[in-house]
């Protein structure tokens, strides 16, 4: 909304900086920093009286309740606080009429709203498990139809739906896989990333960490795909108008900077899957449209190790009777050998959580680093 104002430079000159990308999407990160940390303390406050607390499964883990279970009541569906914070700073800084932001925005809330309902039944229901898998997937599988509806209606990505970019390549690896294709690999991209993130989120401040980061990648490379000399040197896809996105990354990145502040350990909110489930959605819309699916792989890279060590450990059980880590998502793993291990030296246990969490957002930075920097490898 405040893009408007530049056109009126003619009454006062410094209004044109409200034209260039760069400038509102800082500002957007700004906004919803501010925003997220003064409706922080009203909303924990307010998720306490209603009693929304965190549900710590016993059942299915036990060692890891002895350390988390005094977690239990911890408030819950902080992600509506990232939503709203979100959402207000890229109607305040984005272009109104660009409709890349509009199909992330209405993504953000759709698998936001996904997740509320998650975590309302697990709230009402005083258990960890809320809404069926099965359930889940149906109902992001629906979503997916319409983006690919979307996608191959529409002008600006009839064309470019059908390739499948690749890493280190100028051209298309694949110059059409077709209306099939398409709906299995955006399926992909968008299921995979909304549910990694999901289950990255288990100790404070490790999933909301790794957000950032990737935030921070993806509005660098909204920016460049959308600036179509930035575009035709790097030899990625020039997308018009997909230089807006980089205003809800900066965004992203202001209300996750903010988050982490309520969410750091030991943390007084959680994002519960309502914040978790919409941040994984966001992230591969972005992606998808600006035809960075791949390089996807590597950002997130902390995302995707999380989500495919959950496969190897049921895979594993299934086949064998076995289980290959001693608990998963793979942070969890980590966290039960290094409390043991701190208990064995005498060391403070109470660190461990964080030092974990540390080293995670370590890999995701580099990972962040080297997806960006591969833009030029081509």
């Amino acid at each position: 909304m405040l893009y408007y104002l530049h056109y009126l430079t003619d009454l006062y000159s410094p209004l044109r900086v409200f034209q260039y990308i760069t400038v509102r999407a800082f500002a957007a990160a700004g906004t919803a920093f501010i925003i997220t940390l003064i409706l922080g303390p009203w909303i924990i406050g307010v998720l306490q009286r209603l009693k929304v607390g965190q549900q710590v499964r016993k059942e299915e883990a036990i060692h890891l309740y002895e350390f988390h279970g005094k977690k239990q009541g911890t408030p819950t569906m902080g992600g509506l606080l990232i939503i709203f914070s979100v959402v207000v700073s890229t109607w305040l800084w984005a272009v109104p009429s660009n409709i890349h932001v509009w199909f992330v925005v209405m993504t953000f809330l759709y698998m936001g709203g996904i997740g509320f309902w998650d975590d309302y039944l697990k709230i009402t229901q005083k258990q960890s498990k809320g809404l069926r898998a099965r359930s889940k997937l149906y109902l992001q599988g629906a979503w997916v139809c319409i983006v690919i509806c979307f996608l191959w209606m529409w002008p600006g990505t009839r064309e470019t739906v059908g390739h499948l970019m690749a890493p280190f390549l100028k051209e298309p690896m694949i110059e059409n896989i077709g209306l099939i294709g398409s709906f299995l690999f955006v399926s992909m991209v968008i299921l995979g990333s909304t549910n990694a993130v999901n289950l990255t989120d288990g100790l404070d401040g490790l999933a909301i960490g790794c957000t950032n980061s990737v935030a921070f990648a993806y509005l660098i490379m909204s920016y460049l795909a959308g600036h179509a000399l930035f575009a035709d040197y790097l030899h990625i896809p020039y997308i018009s108008g997909s230089g807006e996105l980089a205003v809800f990354t900066g965004g992203l990145l202001g209300a996750g900077l903010g988050f982490l502040w309520f969410n750091c350990h030991p943390a007084k909110l959680f994002m519960g899957d309502t914040g978790s489930m919409a941040i994984g959605g966001a992230i591969a819309m972005i992606a998808i449209l600006i035809k960075q699916e791949l390089v996807l792989v590597i950002v997130g890279g902390v995302f995707v190790i999380e989500a495919l060590s959950v496969v190897l450990q049921v895979a594993s059980f299934k086949i064998t009777g076995k289980r290959i880590f001693r608990c998963s998502p793979l942070h969890h793993h980590f966290e039960l050998l290094e409390k043991e291990r701190a208990g064995r030296e005498g060391r403070d246990i109470e660190v461990v959580e964080t030092m974990i969490t540390i080293r995670f957002w370590i890999l995701s930075i580099i990972f962040a680093l080297i997806g960006v920097a591969i833009l030029k490898i081509r």
